[in-house]
């Protein structure tokens, strides 16, 4: 759809998001220009330098089964403006105690294969979804209350999605497959003994088992220089270091698109905003944090299960029912003494990280909401637990705490890289149960945050639907 020529529009953001939303209004033909508090933009996928000059950490977001898989980024054609993927030779792996260990592999056949027992199970309930996913994932990754282009299969990802992802897990037989199915479930930051945690799981896993879970080429951070590259290409602009607190700064563009959380855009709307709307927005909530630890460590890790060695991500909580136990505790706000980590050999995929023998190893925790004390050593221990001996490699660090996220990016309220609580309430009303979650109400101003559907990952949708919605608006 072609806007009438002379509209005018405004990006508050310029995470993956903002700038989604940014480049699709500019190539339907507005006048675009995305404003930028920080100094540098991206949001959520920034990447730097931490430790070392020439190894590359990056600062949040890191694998992108999501983003490979995206409609909205595949329809944007980044490639052509530098975004390159790549991918380890294992997806993820899941390590238990005895050595044993799950592995996802891009494979459906070859995850199936190494499952024993379970692998026709594994066929059935997330192979059938994968195989579905290119066709499901434009109704997946999009509001609850509309009409699916594929209600049938649709129906069939939701009866599966529904359920507890402990209800579900029990359909395997063994630790390992459990375990995995827990793991990457538990990316959700919620209870996993609650309706609907196994949405999370199963589009991951169906999105990895479709595209892999990749890395990009250089650092997360050439996602958004990807996306700013083509809109300047198509004659947006970009401005930095400039903090919206009032639409009024803003002049009086055509519409406005705030990639911001519903607390900020209270803020900025004010009084424009009805009882209704104000309301419904100030019960959006936060969800559990994120305590970050980059390490740099000498040569590898030294997993004690060779398959870790060789996977771009490895899931570290043991049995699904510690996974269970430990989710539960941070989302009552108590710390578990072994929360769920997540650690990402990004190298593995992308030998440009780390071109000599010191390795930038990422990991982060589970912590609860705006968790104070350091979670550092939970973190390490998590890791020497399945790699014995990674004490004596880290040759440096640095530590996030929940709030250094926050400070760093005004959507990490709290130390919530998800974009608020993924409970069923919040998946069903992402800020509020509409057909059209992104309009604020007022006139011509959006919401394209992670607040809104389908939520947290770097896969731009969030953006690209409320550009959509702006567009019809200036098309009437």
């Amino acid at each position: 759809m072609v806007v009438g020529s002379g509209a005018t529009a405004v990006v508050v953001g310029s995470g993956p998001n903002g700038l989604t939303a940014a480049l699709a209004l500019a190539r339907a033909g507005c006048a675009v220009e995305v404003i930028e508090a920080a100094d540098t933009i991206g949001g959520g996928t920034r990447s730097s330098e931490l430790l070392r000059p020439g190894v590359l950490h990056d600062h949040c977001s890191a694998f992108h089964p999501l983003g490979a898989g995206s409609p909205a980024f595949g329809m944007l054609g980044l490639e052509e403006f530098g975004l390159r993927w790549r991918w380890p030779e294992i997806d993820c792996a899941h390590p238990l105690d005895g050595g044993r260990a799950a592995v996802l592999r891009r494979s459906v056949a070859e995850t199936a294969s190494g499952m024993g027992a379970d692998g026709d199970v594994w066929r059935d309930v997330v192979g059938s979804v994968a195989t579905d996913f290119d066709d499901l994932a434009d109704d997946i990754l999009g509001p609850i209350l509309r009409m699916p282009q594929h209600p049938i299969r649709m129906a069939e990802f939701g009866h599966h999605a529904l359920y507890p992802a402990t209800m579900l897990a029990r359909v395997f037989g063994s630790q390992e497959a459990r375990a995995l199915f827990g793991g990457v479930a538990a990316h959700a930051f919620t209870r996993l003994d609650r309706p609907g945690s196994s949405a999370a799981g199963l589009m991951l896993l169906a999105a990895g088992h479709s595209h892999g879970w990749p890395v990009a080429q250089g650092g997360s951070a050439t996602i958004t220089t990807a996306l700013a590259a083509a809109l300047i290409d198509a004659g947006g602009s970009i401005t930095t270091g400039q903090t919206v607190t009032d639409i009024d700064d803003l002049g009086a563009p055509d519409v406005v698109l705030l990639d911001v959380m519903p607390v900020a855009a209270i803020g900025i709307l004010g009084e424009r905003l009805s009882p209704g709307m104000f309301r419904r927005y100030r019960r959006h909530r936060p969800g559990p944090a994120a305590f970050k630890v980059d390490y740099l460590i000498d040569g590898e890790v030294g997993w004690t299960n060779p398959d870790c060695a060789r996977a771009g991500t490895v899931h570290l909580g043991g049995r699904i029912e510690e996974i269970v136990a430990a989710e539960g505790e941070v989302v009552a706000g108590r710390m578990p003494e072994r929360p769920f980590v997540l650690v990402g050999q990004q190298w593995l995929a992308d030998p440009t990280r780390a071109p000599g023998t010191e390795k930038p190893l990422w990991a982060y925790a589970h912590v609860p909401q705006g968790y104070p004390h350091d979670a550092t050593e939970a973190v390490t221990a998590q890791i020497e637990r399945f790699a014995p001996g990674f004490r004596d490699r880290i040759i440096a660090s640095v530590t996030t705490s929940p709030r250094d996220l926050e400070r760093g990016n005004a959507n990490f309220v709290d130390g919530d890289i998800g974009g608020g609580r993924n409970d069923l309430r919040h998946l069903l009303s992402r800020p509020r149960l509409s057909p059209n979650p992104y309009s604020t109400g007022v006139g011509g101003v959006y919401l394209c945050s992670s607040a809104t559907p389908p939520g947290g990952g770097v896969h731009g949708m969030c953006g690209y639907r409320a550009a959509q919605a702006a567009i019809r608006y200036l098309s009437r």
